[in-house]
């Protein structure tokens, strides 16, 4: 079975879209081949790492990317998870389906955790269906 591939993109690639890759992959990594990516990257936030383990996800291999590291590839899905990558990047070659999801931009700690839960409950939501 070939696995889908989805791609989430925001605009630093330091909380919401590692955060989304982290979830997706620790949820349904038998059934999807996830990445993220930044329009601008820079590094991932210590509060990420701090809530993605909190629910026993593994963080060690996040680390942020530039989006045009995955020019040429082909997704099936690119998911912009913040509306300044949705204005930035509207179409990513070899993208097959495109959704806009936005999501907060987590400053606090209570933020982050607020933040994780809602990418995990849209995700739970959205890949069950898949």
């Amino acid at each position: 079975m070939n696995k889908k591939r989805i791609i989430f993109i925001c605009t630093h690639n330091s909380a919401r879209s590692i955060m989304a890759e982290a979830i997706l992959k620790h949820l349904y990594g038998d059934k999807f081949e996830v990445f993220s990516a930044g329009t601008n990257p820079s590094s991932v936030k210590e509060y990420t790492k701090i809530v993605l383990n909190e629910i026993n996800i593994d963080t060690s291999g996040l680390y942020s990317k530039q989006v045009n590291e995955f020019l040429g590839q082909k997704f099936d899905y690119v998911i912009t998870v913040c509306d300044n990558a949705k204005e930035t990047c509207p179409f990513f070659p070899g993208g097959k389906n495109y959704i806009h999801k936005s999501f907060e931009d987590p400053i606090s700690l209570e933020d982050f955790r607020r933040v994780r839960d809602k990418i995990y409950a849209w995700i739970k939501e959205f890949f069950d269906a898949l």
